[in-house]
């Protein structure tokens, strides 16, 4: 896979936790811990994405 691909595919599990999250903090009875773990999952594919980002600029 190369890393533009890999950065696509992260990118799309990002938008949708985005949206995941967003349903769940439009329900009047949301999960806190729920929603801390699709923040805490947010982060880590942002993470990854920063990661590839600054790899692919050295090519």
């Amino acid at each position: 896979m190369s890393i533009q691909s890999h950065l696509q595919e992260l990118k799309r599990r990002h938008q949708a936790i985005e949206q995941e999250l967003n349903r769940e903090l439009a329900h009047p009875a949301s999960d806190p811990i729920r929603i801390a773990e699709l923040k805490r999952k947010k982060l880590v594919l942002k993470d990854q994405m920063s990661k590839l980002n600054g790899t692919s600029t050295l090519h």
